[in-house]
């Protein structure tokens, strides 16, 4: 029984790997699979039944028109030229008939690929004549000769194909194959038509799903289930937008009484003068603002930023002359300088992602390289530092709101935790993602990827 079900499962995953992915595709076989079949038991029943007797009906009865026609000439006067008897077989039986000197049949000639009509008229000549023959149904198109050996002559029947064979039974094919191209196509169409709006639905769905505007013209179209799923995700994306908006309109506000209330303490702190007190709220009070900004940067998000056509070039030369302030060695390797990578963003939500990662590698490291590269449909960024890194049990951790790795890598103390929880919700924003590795320098490795 194991054994069985272990078969069939490799059954089912070869058909799977052969089978077609697309929707389209599948339907199409759904449909032309069984017209397939239907027309291939059709043809099969009608060439075994209908054609093939009717091919030994006509085959059977030409034989005994020529039986007939041998036991006429061999009870015939011998000095009559035969006229008689050759114009009754014209006349009468649509026969052809000469008498030819005796000798020996001419050699066999190579069957025809379908040999239908010549089994069956070879079958009922021995069974009527019982006598030498010779059989020739591929020589002249339109007629078939027949000539048997007899003691003092060879008896020759020319007659035509109609009498012997069914000839007309192609037009039901040819009506039946005709018939079903019709059918196909227009099945084809009306499917393609019902196919391109559930398309129009997916790709409106990975567009909002990567953070980018959907078509204008988009809207509920096809049939009744296709148009249902179109409003829901027309709804489902409104409350999603109304939510995105309302929360980004409510942290505007507290973030603006929030600056108010800082702003009104760094002014009674300039007021204390230069004493250790003062300078000592100051630095805290600094590391609050940084912190604030931190927090709602975080619950922001990308702030309802639109995506626009970015040069991604040119866009991490910015990121790289910006770091430049830094006391630390940076570089920029971009492959394929040649053809700049142009693809839609949110270049300030994006931008920051990027700047999260170089400047966590800044903090924690002395070298840091920038890689941009395309790889397939992906656009893959690596941010490259000779940190201590972090353990490969901790690196899904990182990506948690506020947390922080103090045993890793040194913990700053302007760091509230958020930096790579930020970069990851702006990558998957934009359908990407980021993951952490090994750097070739023996740190960090920070690989953001984004589809093109």
């Amino acid at each position: 029984m194991r054994t069985h079900r272990r078969n069939m499962q490799l059954i089912g995953g070869w058909l799977s790997d052969f089978l077609p992915k697309g929707l389209y595709a599948r339907a199409l076989i759904i449909i032309i699979a069984p017209i397939v079949v239907l027309e291939g038991v059709i043809a099969f029943v009608f060439m075994e039944r209908h054609w093939q007797a009717v091919t030994r009906r006509l085959s059977e009865a030409t034989a005994r028109d020529i039986a007939a026609l041998i036991d006429i000439y061999e009870e015939y006067p011998k000095r009559d030229d035969y006229s008689q008897l050759i114009e009754m077989a014209r006349d009468r039986l649509s026969l052809s008939m000469q008498v030819l000197p005796p000798g020996d049949l001419p050699a066999p000639r190579p069957k025809p690929f379908f040999a239908l009509l010549d089994r069956a008229l070879s079958d009922e000549v021995r069974k009527q004549v019982q006598k030498p023959f010779w059989i020739d149904t591929v020589g002249q198109s339109r007629h078939v000769e027949i000539r048997v050996k007899l003691e003092n002559a060879i008896l020759r029947f020319v007659a035509t194909r109609s009498q012997t064979y069914a000839s007309n039974s192609h037009i039901f094919l040819l009506w039946m194959i005709g018939s079903s191209v019709i059918l196909l196509t227009v099945a084809i169409l009306f499917l393609r038509n019902q196919i391109r709006p559930i398309l129009r639905l997916a790709e409106a769905a990975d567009a909002f799903g990567k953070g980018r505007k959907v078509a204008e013209d988009f809207r509920p179209r096809g049939a009744r289930e296709v148009r249902q799923a179109a409003v829901a995700f027309l709804e489902m994306r409104d409350r999603i937008t109304a939510q995105v908006e309302q929360r980004t309109t409510m942290l505007a506000g507290v973030s603006h009484d929030l600056r108010t209330i800082l702003t009104r303490f760094k002014l009674e702190l300039a007021l204390l003068g230069d004493s250790p007190e003062a300078i000592s709220l100051q630095a805290d009070v600094r590391e609050m603002q940084d912190m604030l900004e931190d927090y709602l940067a975080f619950a922001k998000g990308d702030g309802g930023e639109e995506s626009t056509p970015t040069n991604l070039n040119q866009l991490l030369q910015d990121i790289y002359e910006e770091a430049q302030y830094y006391d630390t060695h940076i570089e920029l390797k971009m492959r394929k300088r040649r053809r700049d990578i142009v693809l839609p963003l949110k270049r300030q939500a994006f931008k920051r992602a990027i700047t999260n990662l170089v400047s966590n590698a800044i903090r924690f490291g002395d070298h840091v390289i920038i890689r941009g590269a395309v790889e397939g449909q992906w656009v893959r960024i690596e941010v490259d530092d000779d940190g201590p890194g972090i353990p490969e049990a901790e690196r899904a951790n990182v990506f948690r709101p506020f947390y922080r790795l103090d045993h890793a890598r040194n913990q700053d103390e302007g760091n509230t935790g958020l930096g790579l929880a930020i970069a990851r919700d702006i990558a998957k924003s934009h359908g990407g993602d980021i993951t952490l590795g090994e750097s070739s320098m023996g740190g960090l490795r920070a690989i953001i990827s984004v589809p093109l």
